[in-house]
């Protein structure tokens, strides 16, 4: 069964940065698409990072683009958002999820339908 664990939220000021960590396990292979989503309160989920099973490819929400890094390491399963820059706008749970499309796995994917494994979020507050 797999599993998708977040860790490295938490409360930051305007201007700062974290990084979140997403560990899979359950796998039976290491060719998969993962990718970031973001929830506010009262607003649907969005996509925010996305990352192709090698890393060649990684499409970004606009709003993030040149903020926000994603990297993987394929070795430890483990996928990586390194948000900077951050504003108040940033501020949601962040979910970690895996496609087992083979479209998404080859040039990732933005759609939420097809990430077919979800973490159970980490919360990102960022206080102006």
């Amino acid at each position: 069964q797999v599993q998708l664990v977040e860790s490295g939220g938490g409360s930051v000021q305007a201007g700062g940065s974290l990084r979140l960590s997403c560990a899979a396990s359950g796998l039976t292979s290491v060719g998969n698409a993962m990718a970031w989503f973001r929830q506010a309160p009262g607003k649907e989920r969005e996509f925010v990072g996305g990352i192709s099973w090698n890393g060649a490819y990684t499409p970004y929400k606009d709003s993030v683009k040149g903020r926000f890094i994603i990297s993987r390491d394929r070795d430890q399963n483990t996928v990586y958002l390194e948000m900077r820059g951050l504003k108040p706008e940033d501020t949601a749970v962040y979910y970690c999820a895996l496609s087992s499309d083979y479209d998404c796995a080859r040039v990732g994917c933005q759609a939420t339908s097809l990430y077919h494994y979800w973490g159970q979020g980490t919360q990102v507050t960022v206080s102006s």
